[in-house]
């Protein structure tokens, strides 16, 4: 019975509630949507427009806020419920008006409007803007936007539109690259520009209308874009990603400008071969770009990179990593005796860094130098310099030469502003002819100039054998030296000793013919007494034997006493009268006689004997010998 009170009282209050609605025309919106309304009945809008701004009928431009809203009759207003536009974090958002002003002709985006990013349409429209793609955005963010003027495209809906889901992500550089900017808004490049100037304000091409309200131009510009994010139209500006300009060690890069301010020369009245500018101006850069990274607009401008250490240029096979010799071969010459040969020639030149802009304005590039300006200078010159002189002339004087060139040379490329540090002759490639017969005589010469050193390095070995012999006797030597003066030392003290023994011997020598005097003189006295005596004895034994042969010849006779002393005598003296052996008759022979010999042989030997002992015993004295001698020597 309760259920019943309370369920009509809740009818009531929602009959009550409806009343209130159709009475009041109450609507309430809720947090995140707006509400899009429609008038049912009004004046009618204007031609060509489908918003009202003015309580026309149709969709109006005014939007309903969240909460509840009064007065909105059903009878008058459709009222739709609209969600929030949410651009993520990350990407943007591109608006298309349906309603606005006509796009003039010379633009290709409408203009911006202070309309709260979109969200007053009524201010949109009273102000001017105009319909289609719009050359503002939406950040990330939430906004509430009429639908009924303006689509909204975000990365889900840009497929709808001719777009990349990628388009709309806010635009990232790298570190290491740079963006080529190309607007596609904006007047018309003046005549004779290749890009857009510099404009200020339009921060970084983030704020389209500032760039065209600058007087940006569309078309590839100059100013480019660095690395980082970037909120940018893909409807307004297009990105070029490149790398960075990289400038060697070793190297500047000289700025040809294509873009700029006007062209004004500050090269000076000295320079007359080119002209340089100021940077920011159309031309060669007076101040080269230095060893570096730059993000420099490659499609405006040109870098030439210059060299600063020393280049070396072959005339020859032989290439460098620079490759500005490759269009370089060896030079072809002419002798004055009519002969041609290939020189291969090598120069090394400088350029300085104050020097690269003026030697790029002269010459418009390093390949333009070699080509140009060195090939036909070093060509010419040798080819000149060859004719004046035969080939051998031109082999024999080659350091001439090469001083020469090198002084021709360093003064035609000053006129460059360029350095040459020297000029070299490489391989001379001369006839073969002519070569062989110079070839034969040097072998000729050089065969005699090694026999010569052959017998100069037997002489100069044989020297040192001498001095390695000498060297290995010095021991020798000293000690043989030591020896000679050790010998003379006893020489001197054998010559003392002897002169002194002369001395002495000599005083003996005195003493002993002092004595020997003396002696002879007493012997002399002794032999005379002696001799007197045996004198006298003689004449004694004479007078006796005398006295015995007169007795003996007067007892005898003469002739008995002669053959008796013949008998004497000849016993004396060992003659024999008979012979040992006598062969009586004729039948005797040889070995008989031997037979005879060996009887008597022992026999013999004994006399023999016999008489020796005789001999001896009948010899004198050594007493008697000596007194002989004394007695004759006196």
């Amino acid at each position: 019975m309760q259920v019943l009170p309370l369920v009509l009282g809740v009818s009531i209050g929602v009959a009550a509630l409806l009343v209130i609605v159709l009475v009041f025309g109450v609507v309430v919106i809720g947090e995140l949507e707006s509400g899009l309304v429609v008038r049912r009945y009004g004046p009618p809008l204007p031609p060509g427009r489908i918003i009202a701004t003015r309580g026309e009928a149709g969709y109006q431009a005014r939007m309903l806020p969240p909460g509840y809203h009064f007065g909105i009759w059903s009878w008058k207003f459709k009222v739709t419920k609209v969600p929030l536009i949410e651009v993520s974090p990350g990407q943007i958002a591109l608006v298309v008006a349906k309603d606005g002003a006509p796009i003039p002709s010379e633009r290709v985006l409408a203009h911006e409007i202070l309309c709260d990013n979109y969200q007053d349409a009524t201010q949109f429209l009273d102000h001017g803007g105009e319909k289609g793609r719009q050359i503002g955005i939406l950040t990330a963010g939430k906004y509430r936007v009429n639908p009924a003027l303006f689509d909204i495209v975000t990365a889900a809906r840009a497929t709808y539109f001719g777009l990349s889901p990628e388009q709309l992500q806010i635009f990232r550089v790298p570190a290491e690259r740079v963006g080529i900017v190309t607007v596609l808004d904006g007047r018309p490049i003046a005549s004779g520009d290749l890009a857009g100037p510099t404009v200020l304000g339009h921060d970084s091409f983030q704020r389209g209308q500032a760039f065209v309200d600058a007087g940006g131009c569309r078309g590839l510009q100059e100013d480019v874009l660095l690395s980082g994010a970037w909120n940018l139209n893909p409807w307004f500006a297009s990105i070029e990603l490149i790398s960075l300009t990289e400038i060697p060690i070793g190297y500047v890069g000289v700025v040809v400008s294509y873009v700029g301010k006007e062209h004004l020369d500050v090269s000076g009245d000295g320079f007359a071969h080119g002209d340089l500018v100021d940077k920011g101006r159309k031309g060669v850069w007076v101040e080269p770009l230095l060893p570096g990274k730059h993000p420099v607009n490659t499609r405006a401008m040109k870098i030439e990179l210059v060299p600063t250490t020393n280049i070396v240029l072959n005339w020859a096979s032989r290439r460098e990593s620079h490759e500005y010799d490759a269009g370089l071969s060896s030079i072809t010459v002419r002798s004055r005796d009519g002969f041609s040969f290939n020189l291969d020639v090598a120069s090394i030149i400088h350029i300085g860094m104050k020097n690269a802009p003026r030697v790029i304005s002269r010459v418009g590039s390093m390949q333009n130098l070699v080509d140009h300006v060195l090939q036909p200078t070093v060509g010419n010159y040798f080819r000149n310099s060859a004719q004046e002189v035969t080939v051998l002339e031109f082999l024999s004087a080659r350091s001439a030469r090469q001083r020469e060139a090198f002084l021709h040379i360093r003064a035609a490329v000053a006129a460059y502003d360029v350095d040459c540090i020297d000029a070299l002759i490489g391989d001379i490639t001369p006839p073969g002819e002519l070569m062989k017969t110079q070839t034969d005589r040097k072998i000729a010469d050089e065969m005699q100039r090694t026999y010569d050193a052959q017998r100069e390095a037997q002489i100069r070995r044989q020297a040192l054998e001498r001095e390695t012999a000498a060297a290995n006797m010095q021991a020798e030597v000293v000690r043989s030296e030591q020896q000679v003066l050790i010998f003379g030392k006893n020489a001197e003290a054998r010559v003392a000793g002897a002169r002194g023994e002369a001395e002495s011997i000599t005083i003996r020598a005195e003493a002993d013919a002092q004595c020997a005097r003396l002696a002879a003189a007493a012997e002399a006295d002794a032999a005379r007494l002696r001799g007197d005596s045996l004198a006298d004895a003689e004449r004694a034994r004479g007078l006796a034997m005398a006295a015995s042969h007169e007795a003996g010849i007067a007892a005898l006779g003469e002739a008995s006493y002669t053959a008796i002393q013949l008998a004497q005598i000849i016993a004396s003296a060992g003659l024999k009268l008979v012979p040992d052996v006598v062969m009586g008759d004729g039948r005797s022979n040889l070995s008989d006689v031997l037979l005879a010999r060996m009887a008597i042989a022992p026999r013999a030997a004994q006399d023999v004997a016999i008489e020796v002992r005789a001999i001896d015993a009948s010899a004198p004295s050594n007493g008697a010998t000596n007194g002989a001698n004394g007695v004759s020597h006196g």
